[in-house]
């Protein structure tokens, strides 16, 4: 039995449709019950599982069977996102998430990306401002 299609009641807005002025705005969807806020593209890290804005996080890709760390964002190929944090790049590696992520066969060297969010975690503990605090 197929079902009725209900038609729009012309007191409640369309949910999609703003109003006449505003347009259609695709990237929000006005639900009962819901705060209709765009922040823009949020990604997902490998490693805690956290999403967050693609400013916060490093991406990875895959080039001669090592990971990369992709900081440009420009390198060609599929990437995982990850924090610049030592937490979340152990977690993805106890998960095996790299590979899995990243869709690849066995295990990856994460030695470049290690190395990268070290430098990383210096650079940001060694700022005049955590020494003020």
């Amino acid at each position: 039995m197929r079902k009725r299609r209900v038609p729009h009641r012309p007191g409640r807005p369309h949910p999609v449709r703003l109003n006449e002025q505003q347009g259609i705005d695709y990237s929000v969807v006005d639900r009962r019950g819901s705060v209709a806020t765009h922040i823009g593209p949020a990604r997902t890290c490998i490693g805690c599982r956290a999403r967050t804005s693609p400013s916060e996080l490093l991406r990875v890709v895959v080039a001669d069977g090592t990971l990369v760390p992709d900081t440009r964002r420009r390198l060609p190929g599929r990437g995982a996102w990850l924090h610049l944090d030592l937490d979340c790049l152990t977690n993805a590696e106890r998960r095996r998430a790299f590979p899995r992520a990243l869709r690849v066969q066995g295990p990856l060297a994460v030695d470049h990306v290690r190395d990268h969010v070290e430098q990383h975690v210096k650079t940001v503990a060694g700022s005049p401002r955590d020494q003020q605090e």
